[in-house]
């Protein structure tokens, strides 16, 4: 597994990451027990993945802490990040003064003595603004104290995150990006330019970009949320953007290597709910996309989506 820098952190993150939202997750994403959630990480260690991203709030506190169970011992070879802001129960607590109480429960569920980044969980537009927020003054504390290495926030939106790196000392963004939502690259470019490590989550649209759903899929999780039509419109644009690739390319090798072609994006962290989807998401990172290939998914977001964007 190739690595890259994390921007100017110093920091060395694998290619390809795992998002750790599904461990332990079985109540709402059909995620994999302990046991699974377990072989899971240990294979991805073998496999040379070193970026495990978790949240307090990923499957009600389980994530972290099997995590923390899955890598005791190993510390020195991981990147650990967590998030600050949504709760294991289900809220939320924005309070700065927070930060330092969320920050050592999640030491203690990881069962380390340091974060290698802690970032904002999608917070509330106004506490991206570092004039305005306090948070990253203390993100900065903890910084200098040793306990955090670097810090920023997770966006979904290219004007959120110019907010972020413009009013803030941010070392790691994490945002969403997709062949289905490029709108934040520019963006990404611009922070790249200036030092700042990207993590793409949700690289795969929630599976859409896996090529399992069509226009009859329907949702019981949190996808739900999706009309019919929304489910028509992406079923759609699924068919063209398979119809894009070539005969030996996958969708979901198609999209996280698009992902990877970006010379802003530090690491993408898509999940993996079994051993197999986790060996085929780290295959992706074995070659390139053919240049004519990126260049049509972009010409795809920009004929189909870019003025009509997808709802989340």
């Amino acid at each position: 597994m190739n690595r890259r820098p994390l921007g100017s952190t110093g920091i060395e993150v694998s290619e390809i990451g795992l998002g750790a939202w599904q461990l332990g997750n079985t109540d709402q994403w059909a995620g994999p027990d302990r046991e699974t959630s377990l072989r899971i990480v240990d294979e991805a260690l073998t496999l040379g993945v070193n970026l495990f991203d978790t949240a307090p709030g990923y499957a009600g506190g389980r994530s972290e802490q099997l995590l923390g169970e899955a890598l005791e011992g190993r510390r020195a070879d991981v990147v650990l990040v967590t998030k600050f802001g949504h709760k294991a129960d289900g809220s939320s607590d924005w309070d700065a003064a927070r930060i330092e109480p969320a920050v050592e429960q999640s030491l203690k569920a990881l069962r380390t003595d340091y974060l290698d980044v802690i970032l904002m969980h999608s917070p509330p537009s106004e506490l991206l603004d570092g004039t305005i927020a306090a948070h990253y003054r203390e993100f900065e504390r903890l910084r200098g104290a040793g306990v955090v290495r670097a810090y920023g926030a997770s966006v979904d939106w290219g004007a959120d995150l110019d907010t972020v790196v413009s009013t803030t000392d941010s070392q790691v963004l994490e945002v969403l990006l997709h062949a289905f939502h490029q709108e934040p690259l520019a963006a990404l470019n611009n922070a790249a330019s200036r030092g700042v490590g990207a993590i793409v989550k949700v690289p795969l649209d929630s599976g859409w970009l896996s090529g399992r759903y069509d226009k009859n899929s329907r949702f019981s999780d949190v996808r739900s949320r999706w009309t019919p039509a929304d489910i028509e419109r992406r079923a759609a644009l699924v068919e063209q953007f398979r119809a894009l690739l070539p005969d030996d390319v996958s969708m979901p090798h198609a999209a996280l290597r698009w992902l990877l072609a970006q010379g802003c994006v530090s690491s993408v962290i898509p999940g993996a709910k079994s051993l197999e989807q986790l060996r085929e998401n780290v295959a992706a990172a074995d070659t390139a996309l053919p240049d004519a290939t990126a260049k049509a998914i972009e010409a795809l977001w920009s004929r189909e989506i870019q003025d009509n964007p997808l709802p989340w």
